[in-house]
């Protein structure tokens, strides 16, 4: 009886062999110990399972929204940022030299006069234009600061009362 049953378990074990090989083998393929039984899962646990994947997946969904939002509002502010740096630097230059060009002009004036009252004269005419000019460019330049910051903060605002409003639809909903 004992040679039957080893050569009963021989073929057996060659045929498990050679059927595994192809296909990656379990660790213990002849150990029953090792094996999963095979349970029916409760359909109330599956439903729940599935209830909190789809949970998990609307979640990542708006967090991915929400970070994709984030970043596109970032890059926006950026580069409203950079164009109005851009613009309040090219002022600042146009505004450097037409004072240079002014004093330069200025300096030639003062260097053809005849009299002292006439360099008077001219003194106070450049410091009378060069004060007007500089309030203008001044009050351009402080204009363009106040539509830069407004420019810039305008996008956050507007995420903002959007999340709140958000918040507030999901809230009470």
């Amino acid at each position: 009886m004992t040679e039957s049953t080893t050569a009963k378990a021989a073929p057996k074990s060659r045929a498990t062999k050679a059927k595994a090989a192809p296909a990656a083998a379990p660790a213990f393929p002849d150990f029953e110990a090792f094996a999963m039984p095979k349970m029916e899962v409760p359909a109330a646990f599956r439903e729940a399972t599935e209830k909190g994947i789809e949970s998990a997946r609307e979640a990542y969904a708006k967090v991915k929204n929400a970070a994709e939002d984030a970043t596109d509002l970032m890059e926006d502010t950026f580069e409203t940022s950079r164009q109005g740096v851009v613009e309040f630097n090219h002022k600042a230059v146009d505004a450097a030299k037409t004072n240079a060009d002014a004093t330069f002009n200025f300096i030639k004036d003062i260097m053809s006069v005849k009299t002292l009252a006439e360099a008077i004269e001219l003194q106070s005419t450049f410091a009378r234009q060069q004060f007007d000019a500089l309030s203008a460019q001044t009050k351009e330049m402080q204009e363009l600061a106040t539509k830069l910051g407004t420019d810039v903060s305008a996008p956050v605002k507007e995420a903002m009362e959007k999340s709140f409003k958000d918040l507030k639809v999901n809230g009470s909903g």
